[in-house]
């Protein structure tokens, strides 16, 4: 394996990929924004938009969150116990909160690719499992930050 690309670059690329082939090829975002422009609906407009928006909302969560708990380390100035998530303090909120926007954004967005575009809802699932593959993929490519213990 070259030592350019790491290994773990490597299996976010196996999401990245993909998940930019099927965004791209779906036309995912642009479903997304003719929705929240009410173009070319021909009914229930107001809840389209607002469906879209939520989704996207969850979505914009479930990334925020993610980054915040990659930053943990700076932000407390401790190492937290990631296999123990239910034990720390700022983890065993933000995971459970994490689950479910992961949840019910995915879900709001195959809802809404489902039903206000001519995806359909298999192509929906498609869709928005790709745009989420994308975005986790990403994200994985962030660099987690270590700090020291005083022991190290």
């Amino acid at each position: 394996m070259s030592s350019l690309v790491s290994r773990h670059t490597i299996r976010q690329l196996e999401y990245i990929l993909p998940g930019a082939l099927i965004t791209y090829y779906y036309g995912t975002i642009s479903e997304f924004l003719r929705i929240l422009s009410h173009e070319n609906l021909t009914h229930g407009s107001w809840l389209a938009g607002n469906s879209a928006f939520l989704s996207l909302t969850l979505a914009l969560l479930t990334v925020s969150l993610f980054v915040y708990i990659l930053l943990l380390p700076l932000i407390k100035g401790e190492q937290p116990n990631y296999r123990s998530w239910r034990e720390s303090g700022p983890l065993s909120t933000v995971i459970p909160i994490l689950t479910a926007s992961i949840v019910l954004g995915w879900s709001l967005s195959v809802f809404t690719l489902g039903h206000w575009t001519t995806l359909g809802y298999a192509r929906g699932v498609i869709a928005t499992t790709g745009l989420y593959a994308l975005a986790f993929g990403i994200l994985g490519l962030l660099p987690v930050p270590k700090v020291r213990n005083a022991h190290d």
